[in-house]
């Protein structure tokens, strides 16, 4: 849809175009990848998310109909180590497996709307050839990278099946990370494809400085990821201080400092408390640079920045309360979507 086409197959193809149509059906599903990072979140901090020991991409949309069909999906999960070790002796029935059930089930359907959402209306607008030229490529990847999530996801769960009573950080970090990235994509090729519906030509360039303050936006995220998987959340609940120490007490680095960088909870919680900082500097300087030019996006980067800061410090003095780590989840992801939307709008100036 992207090759070289005649002049007059090319304006044909122009004139079938509906950038606008194409924008604001990926803010749709951009909004459903949000919805689905958080029920995510959820499932996480639930611990629900090895309660299905299966994948099934197609027979598993269908849950337990059945007392029958709950008894086997309950003996599978009571063959994991989580439930032999953590659950089961903590004396979980077949109700509460049904309440981490649910949560599981319901983020793997969340994973089959956005596919859907994502595949059928490409798939119309690309029948229709109403895809601009230059975007097909795009759409495309950013469907490839939809699809892998499915994959991705069930490598995570496989983590915690066998040897351990939890996902790997490392597999949860690359899920989590990689469901942001679809987010940001699919909102920076929205704001393109509203550019070419104005009239620009042109889509936005991605500058040294919005470069620069993704990657250390990224970092953040990656150590946020990995507290998470490593519970390190728990460690300490006071603040600014780790149980009354600057440097907290109980960081391990007699195993080398690399292992202690990447597995060591609490020099991973440490990490995230001050790198928050560093992001915090970014993020401002990113937003006053968009000020001048959309005062609208500005704003927005700097309430979810402050948001987030806020939110951070009272999950962790909440000894990581439930509903306040989901916000904490839910709220990193609209900085993400914010800080595209800014970076865009500097992008738009760009030489």
């Amino acid at each position: 849809m992207d090759s070289i086409l005649p002049a007059s197959s090319a304006q044909s193809h122009e004139a079938r175009a509906r950038p606008l149509a194409l924008a604001q059906w990926l803010l749709a599903v951009a909004a459903l990848v949000f919805v689905m990072v958080v029920v995510g979140g959820i499932t996480r901090l639930t611990e629900s998310g090895l309660s299905i020991t299966e994948w099934k991409p197609l027979a598993g949309a269908i849950p337990p109909l059945g007392e029958a069909d709950w008894q086997r999906e309950f003996d599978l999960y009571r063959a994991t180590p989580e439930y032999r070790e953590v659950n089961g002796p903590a004396g979980m029935d077949l109700a509460a497996f049904q309440q981490i059930y649910f949560w599981e089930w319901l983020h793997r359907q969340l994973g089959r709307l956005v596919g859907l959402a994502f595949a059928l209306p490409f798939a119309w607008f690309a029948i229709r050839r109403a895809v601009p030229r230059g975007y097909g490529w795009r759409l495309g990847a950013l469907l490839a990278l939809g699809a892998s999530q499915g994959a991705l996801g069930w490598y995570m769960v496989q983590s915690g099946l066998v040897d351990r009573t939890d996902v790997s950080h490392f597999r949860l970090s690359a899920h989590l990370l990689t469901a942001l990235l679809i987010l940001a994509g699919l909102i920076w090729t929205a704001l393109d494809l509203r550019l070419l519906a104005s009239g620009e030509k042109r889509p936005a360039r991605l500058t040294p400085l919005a470069a620069g303050a993704a990657a250390i936006l990224f970092v953040q995220l990656l150590l946020g990821a990995w507290v998470a998987g490593l519970d390190a959340g728990y460690v300490a609940s006071d603040w600014p201080l780790m149980n009354d120490r600057l440097v907290p007490a109980g960081i391990d680095g007699s195993r080398g400092a690399g292992f202690a960088l990447t597995h060591d909870p609490y020099l991973l919680h440490f990490l995230h408390r001050w790198w928050a900082w560093v992001a915090l500097a970014a993020m401002v300087v990113v937003a006053r640079r968009v000020k001048p030019l959309d005062r609208r996006a500005s704003i927005v980067i700097h309430s979810v920045l402050g948001t987030q800061i806020l939110l951070g410090i009272a999950t962790v003095m909440s000894g990581m309360n439930i509903a306040l780590a989901v916000l904490h989840q839910a709220v990193a992801a609209l900085l993400v979507a914010a800080f595209a939307w800014g970076a865009h709008v500097i992008g738009r100036r760009a030489e």
